[in-house]
This record gives structure tokens, C-alpha cells and sequence, in this order.
């Protein structure tokens, strides 16, 4: 750690022991990125960076001032003028902060291979390889190769005596293939990142052979009919689908602002069959949505939001767990330090069921099997997501490779209409992550293993 960076901790600690507020904490940050980016004939961009940050937050009689700034040599100023912005406020509802016991702990990711060892031009040539796999089909029109690694200290401290620091490291690659033939043009993309060093992006040739391929064979694809039909998705599908239409319902700021959604997601109602199991756990390191404490010190903890298919917890930060008399759940989180923490995911997954992929397609005579996802969007309990592509199910066998895929319905619904889940959990992340409130792409996972849902809605070619 930088002399200067620890200095400035020792300064901080020292500022919000003599504070006379309500509550103060302090974030701060020193880091440097390198991004690379190449199509299938040129280098788009190459950018390298670093950022000094921090914030604060105070609270002063039901309210919050913060203030942020770049300059960790400053603290002590913009301290106060978080502490003067607090004490100007005039609030319609007081805001409280739950407890939390103090923590003293030090975490740093451990690479295998440290990419700050590793030469330039062996990361551009990893790369350029990954983009002239995917490029080596007639087919493929255009391809998109992204590599991405960050170094960070990071370090949070409040008036309860709590001082945590994570020195984390991340690493990550992008792949995209897009392919045409006459009119029809397909794109398909894949990307793997995580905390950890360059083993992360090394060795993928595979998964750029399998997006070019992927890419090239759905231009074979035929238009899906629309209607209603049984429907297995895969590991990637079912986990957007829990982590978009059910984790943010489970955020407590969304429900606390939605008397409706409120009433809905009462703890205790049953959302689905008894092996339905939906969990969100911060704890898992290998995941890119990895937390090992929040940003407001508080140590994530393995939520069962669903279990034996009754609703049994939510997501809290810890203004939310106060408005609505929870325990927290160490769910607050911010995009950089420069951002208040709000309710987020960590990672979110349906876990295993009891049944084994054969199982769920030996009980479909005829059905479909939704792949990956493109994207898709959610208003409230409705979602719409498009999967990447399909299959026909014939008598429990796949069949012709099926495009324009789009799911729809009322999660809820669909919770209760799943009929069989199965026992290969996977998980997903990404260099792209979750956004809301303004605060985005932040690191997430999401995953599932294959379930079946006996009624979807399918739209596309009538």
C-alpha cells in the first residue's frame, strides 16, 4: 500500500473519531484499468487509467450529507462540508441506519498469474488470437474482441470502529462473432471475467470457437411460431430470468417506494414448487458479483429469498433494513466510491433441483428450449426477455434451431408454472454487470441450473 494512501486512512480514522453526527463513514480508492478492443481487421482502442477517489458520509439528525473528492489529501474538508450539508437539510422522512457490529479486516484477491507481470504484447496477442478465431468463417461479417483489467485499493471506514480494505484485482475478456447471409444477420457474444489474474482469459480458444459457430448456425435458424408452449431454459436463461424479473423485485428500496409490489412479495407467500430455491450470496469468490464486504461495511450474508418455494427474505441496505424493521443483509453496494450505496444483487441463483437434464426433456413431448439471452426488460411483476436461440423439443429429442425467440408473462406466474428444475447449476458474469439508479455496469452473477416451465408465452412469427 502507498505511503500516501495509507496515510490518508490514518487521517480518516482520526476525522471520524472526533465527528459529533449521528453516523459518518468513509470510502476511498486508488486504482488503474487497461482496456483493449479489436475488430476483425483493426485495433478500435486501446486506454489505460488510473483514479484516486473517495467519499463521505455523515448523517445528522435524520439526514445525509455527501460529498465526494480526488483528492485523499483533502478529506478533512470535504468532511465538513458533508457535516454542513447535513445540518442544512430539511427532511420529510428521517433516515435511520441499522446496526452493525464493527469489523477490522484486510482481503486481497490471490491470482494465479499476476497480469501487472505479464508483458503488453502477450495480453494484445492472447487477444489477437481470440479475434481471428472468431473472424475465421466466410460467414462472419464483423467480430468484436474485448480484454479488461483493473487494479484497486479499497478501503471503508465508519464511526463504529469498522476499517476494511480489499487490494481486489479483476480480469476479463469479450467475444463477439456476427455473422450474414443474405438479409439475415445473427450476432452472438460470450464473456468470462472474474477476480483473479490473467489464468482468468487465458486458454479460451474454445469459447471463441463456440461463439463463431453459434453466430454462423443461426443463420440456419427458422423464425419461432408464436404461442404457448412448455419451455426448458438453459443455465444462462434461467438465471437472467431469476436475476431480472425476481432479484430486483427482491431489492427492499424497491419495495418500500411500491405499496403494491409490497403487498405482493409478502414474506411467506408461496412463489413455486417446493424445490424451488432462490438464493443471493456475496461470499462466492470465484463470482464476479464477489463482495466480501459491502459499501457500508457490512459482511454479505447467503440470503434465501426464495426456499421450498415460499418467499422467505429480501435484499436490504442498511437504510432499508431500518425503514422496515429487517436485519440487513449486507446488500449495499455503489459503483466506485463516488456513488451512495444503494440495494443491489451480488450473486443470484436459482439452486439445484432433483432432476437431471434428461429428466426434463424426456417429460416434453412437445416443447421448446430457449439458449442464452440477448436481453430483454421488466415493469414490475411483466418481463420480456429474447433468448439468443432455440430449439424445437419432439418427443423429449431437440429438433430444428429456432430464432426470434421472446419470452414474456408475469414472473410470478412463472414462478408457480415451473415444473421441474434440474440438478446442473452454472454460474455467469461478465464484463458488463447490472445497472440501476444511474449506477452501472456494476459486477454481478446470476445462474441457475436447466428448468422447465409448463406455460410460456412465445412471440414471434404467427
Amino acid at each position: 500500500m502507498s505511503e500516501k494512501f495509507q496515510k490518508a486512512l490514518s487521517s480518516a480514522e482520526k476525522i471520524l473519531s472526533s465527528l459529533k453526527c449521528d453516523f459518518a463513514d468513509i470510502r476511498i480508492s486508488k486504482g488503474s484499468s487497461l482496456s483493449v478492443a479489436l475488430s476483425k481487421s483493426s485495433t478500435d482502442s486501446i486506454s489505460t487509467g488510473e483514479t484516486v477517489a473517495g467519499s463521505v458520509r455523515v448523517l445528522v439528525d435524520g439526514a445525509i450529507g455527501f460529498a465526494t473528492f480526488n483528492d485523499i489529501s483533502e478529506i478533512e474538508n470535504f468532511t465538513r462540508m458533508a457535516v454542513n450539508s447535513a445540518e442544512k437539510i430539511v427532511v420529510k422522512e428521517r433516515v435511520a441506519l441499522s446496526p452493525a457490529s464493527a469489523v477490522r479486516r484486510n482481503f486481497s484477491t490471490v491470482p494465479e498469474i499476476d497480469f501487472q507481470d505479464v508483458p503488453f504484447d502477450e495480453k494484445f496477442e492472447l487477444l489477437k488470437g481470440y479475434n481471428s478465431i472468431l473472424s475465421s468463417h466466410e460467414l462472419v461479417q464483423s467480430t468484436r474482441a474485448i480484454y479488461s483489467e483493473s487494479v484497486q485499493k479499497y478501503a471503508y471506514l465508519n464511526t463504529e470502529g469498522t476499517l476494511l480494505e480489499f487490494d481486489k484485482k479483476y480480469c476479463g475478456v469479450s467475444l463477439m462473432s456476427v455473422s450474414k447471409k443474405g438479409a439475415v444477420m445473427q450476432p452472438f457474444h460470450n464473456s468470462i471475467s472474474g477476480y483473479g489474474g490473467f489464468e482468468k482469459v487465458t486458454g479460451l480458444e474454445h469459447v471463441a470457437e463456440d461463439v463463431v459457430k453459434t453466430s454462423v448456425d443461426m443463420l440456419e435458424a427458422v423464425p419461432v411460431q408464436g404461442g404457448r408452449y412448455r419451455v426448458i431454459l438453459d443455465p444462462k436463461l434461467s438465471g437472467v430470468f431469476i436475476h431480472e424479473a425476481f432479484g430486483h423485485l427482491s431489492e427492499a428500496d424497491f419495495i418500500h417506494e411500491n405499496p403494491a409490489l409490497k403487498k405482493e412479495m409478502e414474506i411467506g407467500r408461496v412463489f413455486g414448487p417446493q424445490g424451488l430455491n432462490v438464493i443471493d450470496d456475496g461470499n462466492i469468490a470465484e463470482c464476479s458479483g464477489y463482495i466480501p464486504f459491502d459499501d457500508e461495511g457490512v459482511m454479505p450474508e447467503k440470503t434465501m429469498l426464495i426456499k421450498n418455494g415460499i418467499l422467505s427474505g429480501r435484499l436490504h441496505s442498511r437504510e432499508t433494513a431500518a425503514k422496515m424493521n429487517e436485519k440487513t443483509t449486507g446488500n449495499g453496494r455503489a459503483m466506485g466510491v463516488m456513488k451512495e450505496p444503494i440495494v443491489r444483487m451480488t450473486n443470484t441463483f436459482i439452486d439445484n433441483g432433483s432432476s437431471t437434464k434428461q429428466d426434463l426433456f424426456d417429460s416434453v413431448d412437445e416443447g421448446i428450449y430457449a439458449v442464452d439471452v440477448i436481453g430483454g426488460q421488466t415493469n414490475l411483476e411483466m418481463f420480456t426477455f429474447s433468448s439468443s436461440y432455440a430449439y424445437e423439443i419432439k418427443n423429449g429429442k431437440k429438433g430444428r434451431m429456432l430464432r426470434d425467440v421472446i419470452l414474456s408473462g408475469n414472473v410470478f406466474n412463472t414462478l408457480s408454472s415451473i415444473n421441474m428444475i434440474a440438478d446442473d447449476l452454472q454460474m455467469f458474469g461478465g464484463l458488463g454487470g447490472c445497472g440501476k439508479g444511474g449506477q452501472g455496469p456494476l459486477p454481478v452473477s446470476f445462474g441457475g441450473p436447466h428448468i422447465l416451465i409448463n406455460d410460456v408465452l412465445i412471440g414471434g412469427k404467427e
